[in-house]
């Protein structure tokens, strides 16, 4: 059998495009309920946070909680964690919980 080692990936967006990690759909009312995620499949946007943006990408940081339509950019799975590579413009609003 062959050792394998573990290859430690980051991703570094190029140019206008930003990485973000989805938020859970999962969310809980005010009340106390809790929505399941096939609840909120349906919504047309989803929440993610920042996490790495490229060079020509303005008035967003990495840690902002950002607002984007659900099928927009590109779906990548990086170590196991499931991230969105976006362009800035598909980005709807930053969100201030």
């Amino acid at each position: 059998m062959e050792d394998t080692q573990r290859i430690d990936m980051t991703l570094e967006p190029l140019d206008e495009y930003l990485v973000v990690q989805p938020v859970s759909d999962e969310t809980e009312t005010r009340a106390g309920l809790i929505l399941p995620a096939s609840a909120a499949a349906a919504a047309a946007c989803r929440t993610g946070i920042v996490t790495a943006i490229g060079s020509e990408v303005e008035g967003i940081e990495v840690g902002d909680k950002v607002l984007y339509p659900r099928e927009a950019g590109y779906d990548v799975r990086l170590g196991g964690i499931e991230v969105k590579v976006l362009k800035r413009t598909d980005l709807i609003a930053r969100v201030h919980d």
